[in-house]
């Protein structure tokens, strides 16, 4: 008993030892970044910064959140309810080419562009041609930028962090030689401004377009009210600066600090966003007050106490979770852009993977926090005015991707901007609804939005040529982001927060009962018109954009339909609607197996197996949703496998991202490892890549599309946690798709749904212990390859077997809220 009471107990020190061992978690790099795609991204969730590191003329590429072309328009079309009709009888004729093109009809606006802040330079006038020594590195536990380079016998260093609780980024510069320091400092924007300098300190202000083209080819590129009062956002920066030794000079709208041995600089900004539904020209905030107001409070604080501030704050979200997949201190030497280049040939590098996978809960950290805007397409990073898609919110996958890590990998807080935004798209959505398709009940979203919670069909009206409607016709957005309140939900049994979002999935579900219709050939009820996102259908030698109940349709209304369900139950409440739901949810059209076993993706078998298209949306149901798994329904994960092997490995970088998490689903961990190996080829910036033209990974690790979009780093941490744990069916699956290449490694903090927070180690592909925290009580359900053991449950295991998996072992005990439990094999 004694030896087995002191083997637990080496158990809890040893998951506890991994959930504080902080190994490689560094980006370094032994050369300055001369393209974005190179330099290192920092943020608090509304600041953001890309450091070059260049040693001479240092450069900080700043965004913030709210900065966006444009103001709130609600781009409805009143066209819609007559010409809703006309869609969907051309549609049940089989005349599809005709649905299209009266579509566009029903479309709007193009949503608004996301867009560069400023630029931060730092010129030093004491300098060497090149430095003798240099080395930049991003620090993922601490978020703090550093860059060290020695030069004429002087050796400098800058470090440089963003604090969320003072909302202020912070720049100290040293050396180690008296009187070294000799710099001016400088503000540009790409956008309209003005800089004003004074003694200490350096202020911009600046003037968003009020409209910014989505296509080359339209005549107005980029267009700015010629009142400086009028539309488009105000911004303004602020730079102060303190000395230790030296002075600072004002001079040619920029500071010119001499003979200081070393400097702080300390920035704040802000915009004059002031919510989604009011003007930022004609009512918006100030931002000055804001800015003002954030630097009084900062600028009193020594460097040392917001830095101390800054990384309790991180690490208190950051240091939740380790992933220890084995250790090579000679490759952990190499500079990571050398390792991404050495993973191309030896796939090999196995921590490689695990700072990859802490890296996406890095960016989710810095570009998505409480009272800050949701992650974009680019996150919080751009530096374009002309982005690529407008760096916007893509709701047909990406921004909800941007989201999946954020329950699984223990950042529920880094969840809520995006569930704040669901409620403003709630409003404009229900004005969308009754104005586009007479639907006076719910709100519908579609295929792109903005800081102003755009919810009316993309595409230019019926103006732009170059608009489809097989991206275009999809009002599917709310819908599925209504599901993410649900899996919040789950996570956390928060039923406070269940209550308070219950309304949006409902009305979510609402819109969607007056969007169905009954088929009269088969009786189900449909979405028509209904597109696969951004696919075409191929039949008889011919592409079509539109036709019915694409599976994805019917799979994402199956998940929010089962979400409102269950919520209403755990509510107590809307008996009669839940009544409702169900009914209409076995009416919709269900799953069909297509004629090469594959899971079909439209309405009849119109799949071509040579397709390889990037979105393989018809597998929503095996993931996020969880309508499609192994054991309890095998003949549908059998199709979904047979659509994946038709559609290949690889892809662009979020859709590869998906298929990790596809594959995880399946419990195919080796061929989930095979796509996560393909993914780190290494993107040099500096060649030009075709746009979507083959997935990797640039020198700073951001995911290429390419071009650069965040949502395939999300994606792959969320793909890595599902392969080691899985909850959506029920139980707390352990290491359900544990690839062979891992052999042994271990994993601390992640969460469960039920609100439980997992621990687990493993030797030789087997689990060798574990331990589950409960955070809400309840029961709990637990399955591994091996039967198992938790201490003090007297319960016997139960044996599992399905077709096509390995046998699972499972046991179910009740547990109680704040207490912890030891799992150990048999």
């Amino acid at each position: 008993m004694r030896f087995f009471l002191l083997f637990l107990f080496s158990v809890c020190i040893s998951l506890l030892a991994a959930a504080q061992a902080s190994p490689s978690l560094k980006l370094w790099y032994t050369y300055a970044a001369s393209a974005w795609e190179e330099a290192l991204p920092l943020g608090n969730g509304s600041t953001g910064a890309m450091v070059f590191g260049q040693p001479y003329k240092e450069h900080y590429q700043l965004n913030d959140n709210t900065l966006w072309s444009g103001y709130p328009e609600s781009g409805n079309n009143p066209n819609g309810p007559s010409i809703l009709p006309q869609v969907r009888a051309a549609i049940f004729r089989g005349n599809y080419d005709s649905a299209a093109v009266l579509w566009k009809k029903m479309q709007g606006p193009y949503s608004a562009r996301y867009l560069p802040l400023a630029d931060l330079w730092l010129s030093l006038t004491d300098s060497a041609a090149i430095p003798s020594s240099y080395y930049r590195d991003l620090d993922l536990n601490t978020a703090i930028a550093t860059v060290q380079y020695r030069s004429g016998g002087v050796f400098y260093q800058r470090s440089t962090f963003i604090s969320y609780p003072r909302k202020v980024m912070v720049i100290q510069l040293t050396a180690d030689k008296p009187a070294a320091l000799n710099f001016s400092v400088a503000l540009t924007s790409l956008l309209h401004y003005q800089t004003f300098a004074t003694d200490g300190s350096l202020l911009l202000k600046g003037k968003a377009p009020k409209y910014v083209a989505n296509r080359e080819a339209d005549p107005h590129q980029v267009v700015y009210d010629d009142d400086p009062n009028g539309e488009g956002m105000n911004f303004e920066v602020e730079v102060k600066v303190k000395l230790t030794g030296g002075r600072v000079t004002a001079t040619d709208n920029r500071l010119n600090i001499a003979g200081a041995t070393a400097v702080t600089l300390y920035l704040t900004e802000a915009t004059s966003f002031n919510g989604f539904d009011h003007s930022p020209g004609h009512a918006g905030k100030d931002p000055a007050a804001e800015v003002s107001a954030h630097m009084q409070k900062a600028f009193v604080l020594p460097y040392a106490t917001l830095l101390t501030e800054h990384t309790r704050d991180h690490q208190s979200l950051f240091r939740r979770v380790s992933l220890d997949l084995g250790q090579d201190a000679a490759v952990e030497k190499m500079p990571t852009d050398q390792r991404i280049r050495r993973f191309d040939s030896t796939k090999d590098d196995h921590s490689l993977q695990a700072l990859y996978y802490q890296y996406g809960r890095y960016l989710l950290i810095a570009s998505s926090r409480p009272g800050s805007r949701p992650a974009n397409l680019q996150g919080l990073w751009n530096n374009k005015v002309q982005p690529p898609w407008g760096s916007n919110y893509t709701t047909n996958i990406n921004t909800e991707m941007n989201y999946w890590l954020a329950e699984n990998t223990n950042l529920s807080e880094c969840h809520q901007p995006l569930l704040d935004f669901i409620k403003e798209l709630a409003v404009n959505g229900a004005q969308t609804a009754k104005v586009n398709y007479g639907i006076p009940e719910g709100w519908v979203a579609h295929h792109n939005s903005d800081v102003w919670a755009k919810t009316s069909p993309p595409g230019g009206y019926d103006q732009d040529p170059m608009s489809h409607a097989r991206w275009a016709c999809w009002p599917m957005a709310g819908a599925w982001l209504s599901t993410h309140c649900w899996e919040h939900f789950q996570f956390t049994r928060d039923t406070t927060y269940l209550r308070r979002a219950y309304p949006l999935m409902k009305g979510a579900a609402q819109f969607m009962l007056s969007w169905l219709v009954k088929d009269p050939s088969t009786g189900s009820l449909v979405t028509i018109p209904s597109s696969s996102p951004e696919n075409t259908m191929k039949i008889k030698g011919k592409e079509y954009e539109i036709s019915m109940a694409s599976t994805m349709d019917m799979s994402i209304i199956r998940e929010l339909f089962m979400a409102v369900s269950k919520s209403a139950r755990i509510l107590g409440t809307d008996a009669a609607f839940r009544n409702q739901v169900d009914v209409a949810k076995q009416a919709l059209y269900p799953f069909h197996i297509g004629r090469n076993g594959q899971l079909q993706e439209w309405f009849n078998d119109w799949d071509d197996p040579n397709d390889k298209h990037r979105h393989i949306s018809q597998l929503f149901g095996l993931y996020p949703g969880s309508q499609i798994c192994p054991d309890s329904t095998p003949e549908l994960a059998a199709a979904a496998r047979e659509s994946l092997i038709e559609r290949g490995d690889v892809s662009t970088g979020w859709s590869m991202a998906w298929k990790i998490n596809w594959w995880a689903r399946l419990q195919d961990g080796d061929h989930a490892y095979k796509i996560l190996s393909d993914a780190f080829h290494f993107m040099d910036p500096g060649i030009e890549k075709p746009t979507m033209g083959g997935g990797g990974v640039y020198p700073n690790l951001f995911d290429a599309h390419p071009p650069f979009q965040i949502d395939g780093n999300f994606g792959v941490t969320a793909g890595i946690t599902e392969m080691l744990l899985q909850s959506h069916n029920g139980a707390l699956v352990l290491l359900p798709a544990l690839p062979r290449e891992w052999r042994s490694g271990s994993i601390s903090g992640i969460k469960a749904r039920g609100n439980f927070t997992v621990s687990m180690k493993w030797h030789g592909g087997i689990l060798a212990a574990a331990t589950v925290f409960s955070g809400a009580g309840g029961i709990c359900r637990i399955s591994t390859l091996r039967p198992l053991k938790i201490k003090g449950i007297k319960e016997p295991s139960l044996s599992l077997t399905s077709p096509g998996i390995p046998k699972r072992y499972t046991i179910e005990f009740p547990t109680v809220k704040g207490n912890t439990y030891i799992i150990t094999p048999l």
